[in-house]
């Protein structure tokens, strides 16, 4: 019985279909593995320090190094940046400043001598120009002193003295130390700085000096604090370019990368041989899953793996190089496909050639390259239709240039890229959508040869009167071949009306009984009025003789090179249909002796005949177009053998032959809903109503009249 929806295909994985699998997955992962691999055995790069590169030189994976070069160079930098380091101490200052001091005490003895209590003046000045070190004029100041004075002198010096010695006095800063004494002593005028300055200058002793082993030791720290350096290159970025100065950092790179040593990278060789696992396999078993009927088309698999191939490709070599894979019409394959095949196998490679696309050209902008190719692919998908006409083309390529253009608009917004890279990338989408419509247009035709596929071309090709096959159909059988022609208009509005292929349908209708060009005379519709061999033939015989226009066609058909998927249509326009007319005449014949089948002996004799002998070999229509064509075959030879062919009539004539189909099981192997039964009903109707409509029945006179205009080319018929 007919389904309101397509039968869901089986979830049993077959032996057949495990065979299938690993064949089309091991060689599309092998083709595709291979073509991700034509960059991991690196070419060999000869380099000599101080040389000038011969080439531009590019980093042939995303990868990162301790650089060793870098590392040291900022190693010395960080221990060029300690300074020299003293041998100072607090126990050697303390030790120095005590000595100073007691030095100190012994230079002043004779001052302390002559202030005290009690001593007169001439002994004073006695006592006074003992004390050495000192200028004539820092005598007369002593000597203008009073007690108190020198006491504050006295405390001022020792004080800076011993402050000095306990802070750091380089041996190469003795002399700066001293000249700054002065600056350090307060409370005393000019005079008395200068007396006490004199008095500890000579007494000041360097308390470090510089350590050679010190000062390595700082400066071994501060390099071993220098973190390792670390240098990082993208895919494809540019170690060094054509005619620059070989250095020691781009020698080093070339190392790290292998390329004066080149080897095939088997980590990157793995991750590309299980990303092709995953595409092929999400990509066979979607294709198994939910487009059974391409599953086992081995044409339909080749021409999937081909443009997946092709693609991918396409990709690789352009991998890493600025804008070039904008430029790419990869919505070409898409749209290819959509016509070729189905728009939902079309959706799903286009979506993992998006993925591929992203993989093959790194992290840097590989989502919007995967947005750009999956969405303008999508935009393709969309718009292409059925590629019946060249405006379906232009159409579709100025969808794809919108999107693209769009979708590089809005990673501008994002930042990532600058206003003139956004036009740059914008031209180039235009460039990709001009040439993936121009190569859908060019290669559809030759795609759908090669592999076997109709396509719209060869269908109107197909249609032309002038093929030899409709040619011979004409000539030798003309009664076939209007029949043929009113089978194609019926079938052909009918498929309009339910969303079917119609020119599919029209162009099989007028194929499908080419068969009877081998026995003209055997059908009724080639008999021209005259004796029907049938009347002298027994029914099994005459059944025997309408079966065998099928095989006849089907042969025919394969002569003439006619495509399979078209041939198809053959076998299928009769399916498992009984001819009725012979099979009664054959129960007949058979209940005749007893009676006729009124008898109970008759109707046993009628009940004896094999249904099976009058039914045709099938198999059953498998599409909703050769149902179509079935149904407007019965249609139009009953409806023409109508006596009265009024809307009444032909309406009950078409629900008859509708109805014995379905009672018949003919819909069991083919997705038509019961929704398009009904526009088919109507459809039938009120084409057979504008092919059979009622004329005015014209008086003899005036109809003589009308061929006289006719005639003289002055009037018009009717």
């Amino acid at each position: 019985m007919l389904s309101p929806r397509p039968p869901a295909p089986s979830s049993t994985f077959t032996r057949l279909d495990a065979r299938r699998l690993g064949v089309a997955g091991v060689l599309l992962v092998a083709a595709m593995t291979a073509i991700f691999a034509l960059d991991l055995v690196p070419q060999r790069v000869d380099v000599a320090l101080g040389t000038v590169a011969t080439t531009n030189i590019v980093a042939p994976r995303a990868d990162s190094y301790i650089s060793q070069v870098e590392t040291e160079r900022r190693k010395t930098e960080a221990m060029n940046a300690v300074a020299n380091v003293y041998d100072f101490s607090d126990e050697k200052a303390d030790g120095i400043a005590t000595a100073t001091a007691a030095a100190f005490e012994l230079r002043v003895k004779p001052i302390d001598e002559a202030f005290k209590e009690g001593v007169e003046a001439p002994e004073r000045a006695t006592l006074l120009a003992t004390v050495d070190g000192v200028s004539e004029a820092s005598r007369t100041t002593l000597a203008g002193l009073d007690a108190e004075g020198w006491t504050k002198v006295r405390e001022q010096a020792s004080a800076v003295l011993d402050s000095t010695e306990r802070n750091p006095v380089k041996d190469t800063e003795v002399e700066t130390t001293k000249a700054g004494l002065s600056g350090k002593i307060i409370g005393l005028d000019r005079a008395g700085r200068t007396l006490a300055v004199e008095l500890i200058a000579s007494l000041v002793q360097p308390n470090s000096s510089f350590s050679i082993e010190l000062t390595n030791a700082a400066r071994a720290k501060a390099a071993s604090d220098v973190p390792n350096v670390v240098a990082t290159y993208a895919q494809n970025e540019t170690i060094v370019l054509r005619g620059q100065k070989i250095t020691p950092e781009i020698v080093e790179a070339i190392e790290a990368f292998g390329l004066t040593e080149p080897r095939p990278d088997l980590a990157r060789l793995g991750g590309w041989f299980v990303l092709s696992a995953l595409v092929v396999g999400i990509l066979l078993g979607w294709v198994w899953r939910f487009r059974r009927q391409l599953w086992h088309r081995t044409n339909a698999l080749v021409l999937i793996g081909l443009i997946v191939v092709a693609t991918t490709l396409l990709l690789k070599l352009t991998a890493g190089r600025q804008g070039l894979p904008f430029i790419l019409p990869t919505a070409a394959a898409g749209m290819l496909l959509a016509i070729l095949l189905d728009s939902g196998v079309a959706v799903i490679v286009v979506a993992m050639i998006a993925l591929l696309g992203g993989a093959v050209n790194g992290t840097t902008g590989s989502l919007e390259l995967t947005a750009y190719i999956f969405l303008g692919g999508m935009a393709g998908v969309v718009a292409i239709r059925r590629g019946d006409r060249f405006q379906v083309f232009i159409q579709a390529g100025l969808a794809v240039a919108i999107v693209n253009v769009l979708v590089v608009a809005t990673f501008g917004f994002l930042g990532l890229h600058d206003a003139r890279g956004v036009i740059e990338l914008m031209a180039a989408s235009l460039l990709s959508a001009a040439g993936a419509a121009v190569a859908a247009v060019g290669t559809f035709a030759v795609l759908g040869s090669v592999f076997g596929i109709l396509t719209v071309f060869q269908l109107l090709e197909l249609a032309n009167p002038s093929q030899p096959l409709l040619r011979r159909l004409l000539v030798e059988t003309p009664g076939t071949y209007h029949h043929s022609l009113m089978v194609g208009n019926l079938a052909e509005r009918a498929a309009e009306a339910i969303g079917a292929d119609p020119l599919l349908t029209r162009v099989a209708a007028y194929y499908h009984d080419i068969g009877k060009l081998s026995n003209p005379l055997a059908f009724i519709e080639n008999q021209a009025g005259g004796e029907n061999i049938h009347d002298q033939l027994e029914p099994e015989t005459s059944a025997q003789i309408l079966k065998q226009h099928t095989a006849d066609g089907i042969d025919t058909a394969y002569k003439a090179k006619l495509p399979k998927s078209l041939i198809a249509f053959i076998p299928q326009h009769h399916g498992t249909a009984i001819m009725s007319y012979f099979f009664a005449r054959a129960r007949g014949h058979a209940a005749e002796p007893y009676g006729g089948p009124q008898t109970a002996d008759g109707a046993k004799a009628a009940a004896a005949i094999d249904e099976r002998r009058f039914r045709h070999a099938g198999p059953k229509p498998q599409t909703r177009e050769a149902a179509l064509i079935m149904l407007a075959d019965g249609v139009e030879a009953s409806v023409r053998s109508l006596a009265s062919r009024d809307e009444p009539a032909i309406r009950a004539m078409v629900a008859r032959i509708i109805e014995e189909r379905m009672s018949d099981g003919q819909f069991d192997e083919c997705d038509l809903t019961l929704r398009d039964v009904e526009k088919i009903k109507e459809a039938f109707v009120q084409q057979l109503l504008g092919m059979y409509h009622q004329r005015i029945a014209y008086p003899q006179n005036k109809v003589v009249e009308i061929e006289s205009r006719r005639g003289t080319g002055t009037g018009s018929g009717a």
